[in-house]
């Protein structure tokens, strides 16, 4: 696991000085630009040449067979792929005649930026044509995080060394040509051919638009742009549309110095019931407004939304430089995959690119909406309100699997399962539980009572539902769940797996409390004291098991029995395990893919001794290969818990750094956003010591030795909590609200605006150092020094600087 040349360190933007034709996909993602309803990948203006197309709206799919060698009941009949939709990014260039085109004549100079405070990608070319014409190009592009159904491309092209004609031809783009997908690997799309059916056309002026609609899905997909356009007199406009393709193009000649400026104002909607009409007049009026608005304003609006984010939202580090980067990239992007969500799922990638086919799976309710919950929790309601609206989907596949309440999709798009492999897809039914822990920390965090009256009771009640009737008391009265799957897809179809069985408990047991805070509503659900009592039993009477021999609990019935994986044995080539050895093998092992018992301990904590979490750290710690990029955040959380702050720091930069260090090899397909969320739940809750089960919310600050301070801020209920750690002090600063009480320690504090309180922060004992499978110990972790002879380094130099 090494670095990957490529990134400029700075603690608030993204640089790329040159361009790496090899690279292009991975910079595609990391560059790539999103709302949460649109999403860009930062393929080049003109197209060519790209790593990956990419331009997606959430919850746009095109519905796909998923053939099976042998059938069964209950398998998933089709499944949902995201697909590449209209592309209104591109901008043709030719000069004299010749295309702009990077692999041909000289490029001069290449480079992109991206800051985090202004959310705009900039970019920046001199290129000599290969008949010796020399341009210089400038160009911006932004998705808007005010006006949810519009992106913005301002371009500019220069004229340097004499006069040159030029043309600039904007389109809109269907039905894209797509490179073939990864072969075999799971992580990859699918790649559709032509998913798009046209319907409309329209071009007039410097405006055009194309309406499609999905050939299966029947889903409408309208997407149209304007065009302000600036340069020297002469300028001739010329538009054209048919089925796939629309064009603006724009021709003048160009004397050294003059410039053409053209802004692109991009417009997109979708719907699976409105009329043609209804969904391309609603764009076009999202454009006017664009247009109104004008470039300037689309950035004034982008700054001052994430000026007011960053204000509460930042996490602070100081003596990291790197790690400081890497989470503020990892925030912006989790921000980007949310922000307007509205209604939809959020995806494994986000909108960065199709890896997972586009799917949401838990790792949304587990690592990103615990993030959002502090920090945007109006997104964490709109994510909660989809779950909440695929429930009669949900409903319907419980009973097709003959359980009560609701079994909610391991993998999907629109609320339907879309997992071919019912042992990893199917038997996770954990997954119902992290969304009814994850509405529970919503309403504990936010005080929003009309949020779990309306959405989070039902929720709440048809999970604790599936509970009872999934699981059962044994004739000693123990409740127990067989026959599941835990976060550790190395691991299959198991008797109660500590984790599927602790956030059960946890699920059950907010159910009843819930119904007992909404006794109407809960009524009008059918629920009354006989269930919710019965819930209660189960919770109370729950299984977890636990090895008294090694005095250690299994990852789930007979875990600990099983033959140890032959790590020696296992060559560094061969990880990922799940591309080169067959499911069964890695099932019948003692191989863990990712945190499984680990994040029992970091969700319920309550559940362990402080004992109990060293031993079983200590114990997991050697059997956990992290194949899965969610395990890095979660080993982090609980080697600071137990006093590895140095193996919680390499953690902790691992998860971070996921991506901009392509440190999985699949950065291409899109961001890992459970990772990027779960680097900020490893400072948070790792070195923070965060912990959000209690009465009140508590802190068990600690810092590596390699940091030198840490701080957060967190929204919780009407108040706005600021955490500032160093290795002397803790210091709580309530800088909104009026008084919350927090926990220090086992210190119950009142913090009051204006009068912030410090503690000292308590450094643990550290035992000796765990040990991990051989060859897949983290990276130690050396803070980056902030420049190199008062420049930003890349990662490159500074591991050359070390």
């Amino acid at each position: 696991m090494t670095a990957q040349e490529g990134f400029a360190v700075d603690p608030w933007s993204i640089t790329e000085h040159r361009l790496d034709l090899a690279g292009l996909a991975r910079s595609e993602s990391v560059f790539a630009l999103s709302n949460g309803h649109i999403g860009l990948r930062a393929n080049l203006d003109e197209g060519e040449p790209h790593g990956l197309p990419g331009t997606y709206l959430n919850g746009v799919f095109e519905l796909r067979p998923l053939p099976y060698p042998e059938g069964g009941y209950g398998y998933p009949e089709s499944g949902q792929s995201v697909i590449n939709v209209t592309n209104g990014k591109l901008i043709r260039l030719l000069v004299d005649d010749e295309p702009f085109d990077l692999r041909y004549g000289e490029l001069r100079g290449h480079r992109r930026s991206l800051d985090f405070r202004e959310g705009v990608l900039r970019r920046e070319a001199e290129w000599t044509s290969p008949a010796g014409r020399t341009i210089k190009i400038r160009s911006a592009r932004l998705v808007s995080l005010t006006q949810r159904a519009i992106a913005a491309v301002d371009y500019e092209v220069e004229a340097v060394d004499g006069p040159v004609r030029i043309v600039v031809q904007s389109e809109l783009v269907a039905n894209e040509q797509l490179p073939e997908g990864g072969e075999g690997d799971p992580r990859a799309a699918a790649v559709l051919e032509a998913p798009l059916v046209a319907e409309a056309n329209h071009a007039h002026g410097t405006k055009a638009t194309l309406v499609h609609r999905t050939r299966y899905s029947n889903l409408r997909v309208a997407a149209g742009m304007d065009h302000v356009i600036e340069g020297p007199d002469g300028v001739s406009v010329t538009s054209e549309a048919r089925h796939d393709q629309a064009r603006i193009s724009t021709t003048t000649v160009l004397r050294p110095g003059e410039r053409l400026r053209i802004t692109k104002f991009l417009g997109y909607g979708w719907s699976a019931t409105r009329s043609l009409p209804a969904v391309r007049d609603q764009v076009e009026a999202a454009i006017t407004a664009a247009r109104y608005s004008g470039w300037d304003g689309l950035v004034s609006e982008q700054k001052e939304y994430l000026e007011e984010f960053w204000a509460a939202s930042d996490i602070e580090i100081d003596g990291d430089v790197e790690l400081q980067q890497a989470v503020r990239f990892a925030l912006f992007h989790v921000l980007q995959a949310s922000a307007r969500s509205e209604e939809r799922a959020i995806p494994a990638k986000g909108l960065t690119g199709p890896g997972y086919d586009g799917h949401s799976f838990w790792d949304t309710e587990t690592f990103v909406l615990p993030v959002l919950t502090y920090c945007l929790p109006g997104a964490v309601a709109q994510a909660l309100r989809w779950r909440h609206s695929t429930l009669p989907l949900a409903r319907e596949r419980a009973a097709q699997l003959g359980l009560a309440g609701a079994v909610f999709p391991w993998r999907t798009i629109r609320g339907e399962e879309c997992s071919g492999y019912w042992p990893a897809g199917t038997a996770a039914f954990h997954i119902g539980a992290d969304i009814a822990v994850a509405a529970a920390r919503y309403v504990r965090a936010t005080g929003d009572v009309e949020f779990e009256r309306a959405y989070g009771l039902e929720l709440l009640v048809e999970t604790a539902r599936m509970w009872r009737s999934l699981g059962h008391h044994d004739s000693a009265g123990q409740f127990r769940i067989e026959g599941v799957t835990g976060p550790d897809e190395y691991s299959a179809i198991a008797d109660n797996n500590v984790f599927t069985n602790l956030m059960a408990q946890t699920n059950l047991r907010a159910a009843a409390e819930a119904v007992a805070r909404h006794q109407l509503e809960a009524a009008a659900l059918g629920v009354d004291t006989e269930e919710t009592a019965a819930w209660r039993d189960a919770a109370t009477a729950m299984y977890i098991p636990y090895d008294e021999k090694l005095g250690v609990h299994p990852q789930a019935d007979g875990f600990t029995d099983h033959q140890l994986w032959d790590f020696e044995g296992t060559p560094r080539e061969k990880y990922p395990l799940l591309l080169h050895f067959p499911y069964f093998d890695l099932y019948r092992k003692q191989v863990v893919k990712q945190a499984d018992l680990v994040l029992a301990m970091q969700l319920r904590g309550d559940a362990f001794t402080p004992e109990q979490k060293a031993r079983n750290f200590a114990y997991y710690e050697r059997l956990t290969v992290r194949d899965s990029s969610l395990s890095a955040c979660t080993q982090a959380v609980m080697a600071a818990e137990v006093g590895q702050l140095d193996l919680a720091y390499d953690y902790t930069a691992e998860a971070a750094l996921m991506d901009l260090h392509d440190l999985g090899g699949n950065t291409r397909d899109g961001l890992h956003m459970a990772s990027l969320a779960g680097a900020c739940i490893a400072l948070v809750a790792g070195f923070g010591g965060m912990r959000d089960h209690g009465e009140a919310i508590g802190f068990r600050p600690r810092l590596p030795a390699g940091l030198v301070r840490l701080s957060f801020s967190m929204r919780i209920r009407q108040h706005l909590l600021r955490v500032e750690i160093t290795h002397e002090e803790t210091t709580y600063t309530l800088r909104e609200g009026d008084k919350i009480l927090v926990e220090h320690e086992t210190e119950k504090l009142w913090v009051e605006v204006g009068a912030p309180v410090s503690r000292p922060t308590v450094t643990p004992p550290a035992g000796e150092r765990p040990v991990q499978p051989p060859g897949r110990e983290p990276a130690r972790r050396k803070a980056t020094a902030a420049t190199i002879g008062g420049s930003p380094i890349s990662a490159a130099e500074h591991l050359a600087a070390e």
